[in-house]
């Protein structure tokens, strides 16, 4: 078997597996499982760090999300080719407003044509980043279900917040946003903007 084959089964037993683990989280009981398996890692862990500063944990594992996520995306995802394509948008766009100014009715129509095509690129692209998702679940879910399953466990843990002052970390922010997972998704949405930055990461934006 050749290195490409052995990297297509690879990359189809990882999507298989991510798939899967997307898919029980919404099972309780797999939930459970999950978060009381990586209780047996993590408790160590937090022995070390303290239970009164759970809130590092949480920094830690989004910053490990974060940089674990940039990663995949940087050599899961064509760096080259979303360059080029954003390259393609850029002059596209500066197209399209010199003919809407000049009212260049022939290059409007040609321009809308392109239009479709530039549309299904784009999609494609979205596409070919949306499928590393699947790769960061192996690492990212597992983490989060450990802390659910902490914090279950421990309903008066807190946090204390700039301007909110101390919160506990089981209520709720809105709907069924809980503060523990609005300071990860945060911390993890911050790291994640400097990794792609340091990176050079690009997104398949219009």
């Amino acid at each position: 078997m050749d290195t490409k084959k052995i990297r297509e089964w690879a990359d189809k037993v990882i999507l298989g597996l991510g798939v899967v683990l997307f898919i029980g989280i919404m099972i309780p009981s797999v939930r459970d499982s999950i978060g009381s398996g990586m209780n047996i890692l993590m408790s160590p862990v937090l022995a070390v760090v303290g239970e009164q500063n759970f809130f590092l944990i949480l920094s830690a594992m989004a910053i490990i999300t974060a940089i674990y996520s940039s990663l995949i995306q940087k050599y899961v995802v064509d760096q080259s080719k979303m360059i080029e394509f954003q390259e393609k948008m850029k002059i596209f766009q500066k197209e399209m407003k010199e003919a809407q100014k000049t009212q260049n009715t022939y290059m409007l129509k040609k321009l809308e044509e392109q239009q479709a095509e530039i549309m299904q690129e784009q999609m494609g692209m979205m596409k070919d980043q949306f499928k590393p998702m699947f790769y960061i679940v192996l690492v990212s879910i597992p983490l989060l279900m450990w802390a659910y399953f902490y914090i279950g466990s421990h309903p008066d843990a807190s946090i204390v917040f700039p301007f909110w002052g101390e919160r506990n970390l089981s209520d709720t922010v809105f709907f069924m946003f809980t503060y523990w997972l609005y300071w990860y998704f945060v911390s993890s949405l911050a790291f994640s903007q400097v990794f792609r930055k340091l990176l050079n990461i690009r997104a398949a934006g219009m």
